[in-house]
């Protein structure tokens, strides 16, 4: 084989080489993974209908509903306005100001994350793709700067365990690599559905140390971050979790 020849087959072969990220569902018993599978089963059922009435009603005047299909697939994206990314929560409360004439609703709030629940379940099965926006790389590295860095009690990274020891047990439950692929998720231990924000918060206090508020520049540069290490895995939304 001449070097040309080698140098193709070299670059064929990385271009195919085995994706072994995994997503959470993965690592989850086969009863959850049947639950989430099943949409009728689905705990998350309830918001999502809930995210559907409350589309028809406040967004359709200006979307149509095939318009959502990739929509969260996208997020968080930078808001020129704002001079920084915004989460696709931020985007539906920023949609009610601007053109609902409505008052945000506050984090974890029902109607915020069943909005948020229906147009990301709109995406289930594409792949997420952050944009390719040069704003957006100031965010990324100090999402991943946090994602590395030790901090708390415990002196842990998220890196230690969603890196080092992802399928190793923690607790009795499994360790997952962290890709928000099915979010907002419903938590049996919440018994109800979260965010992708919630459940960092969850995460730095198991870590024995301070969380930060909801819509923190800290949790937006972990999310951008988060996204990117998931890019190309496809959205699950809305996920089940013990």
């Amino acid at each position: 084989m001449n070097h040309k020849a080698w140098l193709l087959a070299a670059v064929a072969a990385l271009a195919h080489a085995e994706d072994t990220r995994r997503s959470g569902l993965e690592y989850m018993s086969a009863a959850t993974q049947a639950l989430q599978r099943d949409d009728l089963q689905n705990p998350a059922l309830l918001w999502l209908k809930d995210g559907e009435q409350r589309y028809a009603d406040d967004c359709a005047r200006c979307h149509d509903g095939t318009s959502m299909r990739g929509v969260a697939t996208h997020y968080p994206a930078f808001d020129a306005a704002l001079s920084r990314p915004v989460t696709l929560a931020e985007r539906i409360n920023l949609c009610r100001t601007r053109h609902v004439k409505a008052a945000a609703w506050p984090a974890e709030s029902q109607p915020l994350l069943a909005l948020e629940t229906f147009v990301a379940n709109a995406s289930r099965g594409l792949p997420i793709a952050p944009p390719d926006d040069p704003k957006l790389a100031p965010f990324r590295a100090e999402g991943e700067a946090m994602f590395k860095r030790r901090e708390g009690q415990l002196n842990l990274s998220c890196a230690n365990c969603h890196d080092d020891n992802a399928g190793r047990k923690l607790a009795g439950a499994t360790i997952p690599e962290a890709h928000p692929t099915a979010y907002p998720v419903y938590r049996s231990e919440w018994q109800t559905v979260g965010s992708l924000q919630r459940r960092l918060r969850n995460c730095l206090i198991g870590m024995r140390t301070d969380p930060y508020a909801y819509d923190s520049r800290q949790y937006l540069a972990l999310e951008v971050y988060l996204m990117e290490r998931a890019r190309g895995l496809k959205i699950e939304a809305p996920g089940i979790r013990p």
